[in-house]
């Protein structure tokens, strides 16, 4: 960024330095220790190394140690954070916080789970002399009515804070920090919203003022007089100073904010953990101490050769893989060539699958992830081969986001440009007209490339606070919706807390945001008791759809996207596959809609499975009252190669379907440590599939073309030409576009079978401009097509500030015929208000509901009256068992029923799913056999071709081993799955597994049961 602009970028950082300095000054001792904490416009200064650099200069010689614990939504009291048990930041916090005591299935809606750090631990461990404090901007959106409350979780922390001697000697120094208002000028809500939000930031602001006042602390005050002390000495940091503190916090922020902290130090930790992460934690620390030295002698103009320090510090153990030669059918280290690959390759008859690209000829090509198509008909990949995480000691993570084109037609990539690099774990991106929006560790950045070159040349940070607790489970899957908006999914374990100019986001274990670039505007749209959506489609009415990855499970998200407390979770969807069919785990969704497939398939939808089924499946989908219903078609693709692992598909424009390939000899987050050096980070395909049989779609044109044919193309069959056009006219001149739009409505035929879903098309285009044209949306609806009506009922939900009479409109499509209509009434009303919201659905519910419904209307019923859901209890298990037995079937139910442990596979009535090469373990010898080999299969895992109940399965799925719990929590599990769906066998005690742990204590990697079976046979 050009330095000449630092000034208008720092108005902030220059006020709290100038406040700084006139409001004491703050005089750090010798080796000093000034730790920020609080919320988002501290977190700010992590990314803006300013701060730092200009109090490093001004305090040359002192050798300063600063640290940021920063995170946005942080309170005085509430620092939430995914691997910690408790929320609070200090003892009697509580007291400040009524939360929700609503459960999701993996345990309390608020709480974490694991041993990070606690803010006092941090703080004594890092011996802070001076803290920073910056609170208030988060809790301002309470308003007036929570300004006590403020006042009081204020003064509590104060207190606390007073009493503790973090080094060693004396309570610390505390400074201050008032929030800053937002900009009228820029603020997205306009000036009128800035200025309510500016207010409530002024009341809170004036607290601090309060407290610092009574208190005889330090205050840095930006709303106040900017100090006459800092007048005239607008000296900006020198780069060298800048660059080096920018180095460290890149470093810092890995080390506070660690990535995939679920194995480091949460729920996952074991069993392979303890293996490399505490070695890590410990370099990781060594090397931000390391940056540490570079500060200090960039300040006192000193050489420091920081790759020689680096050098010298701790090395890493190795790590083992626990991969088995046994069976190489689900992944083997020794990689197909692309030709090869194909060859592995089934479609069904009349479909062609051919490679596109590959890591042979595209180096670069390495483990993608998600691919699509933009306007000008290019492929874009994100690829993220520093996956799961980026190791302490190994260079900074190079992964890209790569655009591969086919230059001369033949059906391959011959042409390859970075549109990014440098990226850590781009999970997904989209497209919208100011750039592309990429997830980055806790951020949502936004990527330009303003040159027209190809490659981005400007990012910035959009929003922050998104938790990277589990890195696959951190926001991704990207996919707009017709007004351009997005929906991102977000796994389990996580909790994010995103500080916004509308207020803070907030939710924790599973759900989806969506962001609307057009508002600047983050919404929790769904938060459900999921473990991690990857895979969300849109069908051509703008009905959504999500697979759950981890479980076998695909569903229709309206029902769940009801306004939800924080804390509390919506009815979960029923699930959509057909019981055969259902296959884990699952990633990336996409809706036949190309003319160059069969007339017959057309408005199927098409799912990938990674393990086991290593393929995509097809199911046609029908209504089925207010919802939907899947009937299996075929399996449309599947691979022999078990290094196969599909994870994004999208129709091309000319009407193919392009599936990329992960491609990797393992695959999993918990099965494998997250260091096994087997991990591939080279490798990546990505195949075309075609019907010969049908001649390809002509691409239409969209980048460049006139207005008048964008609105052509948008009565086009294929779903992505439409989304792709819709995309092409946000970028328009809004005016150039609506007077296009009233120009293409009067031409469109009224004979056309679908001339309301073309109008349905129009009225998203001027949605997708912010600017709804309310005359068409209050003609659809009242539509014909249920399916327009449910549409445009969605349009009027996120414009309801256009609508003056939406109140009204609500409540006739809340008496509508269609379940489906009454169900996007109801859900667009608990956005807008209790009264509203109770008088629409008292409306609702004058027709009959079906089983889409009652759930839905009596949570929105519930909600809307402060009530809490609880998730319904999992049946009690029910044992003949009596005594120490008993207790011991009882701890094992609730260990089968824990995310990722037996449940995942084997499902709630032990019956697995076969289609998916998890065999059942109802009324299966290998359970109900000899104890000493179940014990040895739990410690260790299984892998390799078995026979169950008769079938014969190839044994190409893993089963994970269990050795990280202890002894009575594996005799517990092991007793309850002997005694439970119809198996009755002994129980297993917790000295049993002892002595069975401590005989195969050598054991490297996983059992296989032809082995087994020649120590322990059936029947012994």
């Amino acid at each position: 960024m050009p330095f000449a602009r630092l000034r208008s970028l720092l108005v902030f950082v220059a006020v709290s330095v100038a406040c700084l300095r006139a409001a004491g000054p703050i005089d750090p001792p010798q080796g000093g220790v000034l730790v920020l904490v609080g919320g988002g416009q501290g977190e700010r200064l992590l990314r803006w190394p300013f701060f730092e650099a200009e109090l490093q200069e001004r305090f040359a010689g002192r050798d300063l140690t600063i640290r940021n614990l920063c995170d946005d939504g942080d309170t005085p009291g509430y620092r939430d954070h995914s691997g910690r048990n408790s929320p609070f930041a200090f003892p009697g916090a509580e007291k400040y916080y009524h939360l929700s005591k609503a459960k999701d299935f993996w345990g309390s809606g608020h709480a974490g789970s694991g041993f990070a750090q606690s803010p006092d631990q941090w703080l004594n461990g890092l011996k802070a002399d001076i803290l920073i404090a910056c609170f208030g901007y988060a809790e301002s959106f309470k308003g007036a009515d929570g300004l006590p409350a403020f006042k009081a979780e204020l003064a509590g922390w104060l207190d606390h804070t007073a009493q503790q001697k973090y080094n060693g000697k004396a309570a610390p120094q505390v400074v201050l920090v008032a929030p800053t208002p937002l900009d009228p000028a820029t603020a997205p809500q306009g000036p009128a919203g800035a200025a309510a939000v500016n207010a409530n930031i002024a009341l809170y602001a004036q607290a601090i003022r309060e407290a610092a006042a009574t208190r005889g602390l330090l205050l840095v005050d930006s709303l106040g007089r900017l100090p006459q002390a800092f007048a005239g000495e607008e000296k900006i940091p020198g780069r060298d100073m800048i660059a080096a503190v920018a180095y460290k916090d890149w470093y810092w922020e890995k080390l506070f904010k660690v990535p995939n902290g679920v194995h480091v130090f949460g729920r996952r930790n074991k069993p392979f953990g303890p293996d490399n992460f505490p070695a890590e934690l410990k370099k990781l620390d060594e090397l931000v101490l390391i940056r540490d030295r570079a500060i200090w002698s960039v300040a006192k103009q000193v050489d420091f050769d920081v790759a020689a320090a680096d050098a010298k510090t701790t090395p890493l153990p190795p790590v083992k893989t626990n991969y088995s030669a046994s069976n190489t059918k689900n992944g083997s280290p020794n990689y197909l060539p692309g030709a090869e690959a194909v060859q592995a390759l089934s479609v069904p008859a009349g479909y062609k699958i051919e490679l596109f690209a590959s890591e042979e000829q595209f180096p670069d090509l390495a483990n993608p992830v998600r691919l699509t198509f933009d306007n000008r008909g290019r492929l874009w990949v994100a690829t993220m081969p520093s996956y799961p995480q980026w190791r302490p000691g190994d260079a900074k993570p190079d992964d890209k986001i790569l655009i591969l084109e086919d230059t001369n037609g033949d059906g391959k990539a011959d042409k390859q440009t970075i549109f990014a690099r440098g990226l850590h774990l781009p999970l997904s991106f989209e497209f919208s007209p100011e750039g592309v929006y990429v997830p980055q560790s806790s951020h949502l950045m936004l990527y330009r490339d303003t040159d027209g070159d190809g490659r981005a040349d400007r990012a910035v940070v959009v929003l922050s606070g998104f938790d990277d607790h589990d890195t696959h489970h951190a926001i991704h899957a990207f996919r707009s919706d017709p007004s351009g908006a997005f929906y991102m999914g977000e796994g389990t374990f996580l909790h994010s807390h995103v500080e916004t100019a509308y207020g803070v986001e907030r939710s924790t274990n599973g759900g989806f945001f969506r962001y609307s670039p057009q508002r600047k505007q983050l919404e929790r749209t769904a938060r459900l008791s999921i473990p991690n959506p990857w895979g969300i489609a849109f069908d051509a009415f703008g009905q959504d759809f999500f697979a759950d990855t981890s479980d076998p499970n695909l569903r229709w998200m309206s029902p769940a996207t009801l306004k939800v407390p924080f804390g509390e979770f919506a009815p979960l969807p029923p699930n959509l596959v057909p019981k055969a069919q259902m296959v884990r785990p699952t990633a990336g969704l996409e809706f036949v809609s190309s003319r160059h497939f069969p007339d017959d398939v057309q408005g199927d939808i098409l799912i990938n499975n990674t393990i086991g089924f290593l393929g995509t499946k097809q199911h046609a989908v029908a209504e089925d009252g207010t919802g939907f219903k899947l009937t299996f078609r075929q399996n449309l693709l599947q691979s022999k190669d078990g290094n196969f692992r599909p994870v994004s598909m999208e129709f091309a424009p000319d009407g193919s379907l392009y599936v990329a390939d992960w491609h990797n000899v393992l695959i999993g987050h918990m099965q494998h440590s997250a260091r096994d050096p087997l991990r591939d980070h080279t490798h990546g395909r990505i195949y075309r599939l075609t019907y010969p049989g049908r001649p390809l779609v002509t691409p239409p044109v969209i980048a460049g073309a006139p207005v008048d044919t964008l609105f052509a193309n948008l009565t086009l069959p294929e779903d992505r030409a439409r989304s792709r056009t819709r995309l092409e006219l946000r970028g328009r001149p809004a005016a150039e576009v609506l007077d296009g739009l009233q120009r293409w409505l009067p031409t469109l035929k009224a004979d056309d079978a679908r001339l309301e879903h073309h109008q349905l098309e129009g009225l998203w285009v001027s949605w997708g401009l912010d600017r709804v044209d309310v005359p068409l949306l209050r003609k659809l609806l009242q539509a014909k097509d249920h399916r327009v009506r449910a549409a445009a009922v969605r349009v009027l939900r996120y414009n309801t500030a256009a609508v003056s009479d939406h109140a009204s409109l609500l409540m006739r499509s809340a008496g509508d015929a269609h379940g489906r209509v009454r169900l996007e009434a109801v859900n667009a009303a608990t956005w807008l208000g209790k009264d509203l919201a109770l008088a629409v659905l008292a409306e609702a519910r004058r027709q009959p509901e079906d089983a889409w419904l009652k759930p839905v209307f009596a949570a929105a019923e519930t909600y809307q009256n402060g009530g809490s859901v609880q998730a319904p209890e999992a049946p009690k298990a029910v044992t003949t068992l009596t005594g120490d037995a008993k207790r011991l079937f009882e701890v094992g139910a609730e260990v089968y029923r824990r995310e990722a442990h037996c449940i995942t596979c084997h499902q709630a009535d032990g019956l697995g799913l076969p289609a998916a090469q998890f065999p059942p373990i109802a009324k299966s010898e290998w359970v109900t056999g000899s104890p000493e080999r179940l014990i040895r299969i739990a410690l260790h895992g299984l892998m390799g071709p078995i026979e169950v109940n008769g079938v014969k399965y190839p044994g190409q799925v893993p089963m994970t081993a269990f050795k990280g719990l202890s002894d009575q929590e594996l005799a517990g599990v092991l007793t309850y799955v002997r005694n439970s769906f119809g198996n009755q066998a002994t129980p297993i005690t917790p000295a049993q597994v002892a002595k069975e742990r401590d005989a195969t204590k050598a054991q490297e990697g996983f059992l296989n049961p032809a082995d087994l079976l020649k120590q322990f046979p059936h029947g012994r």
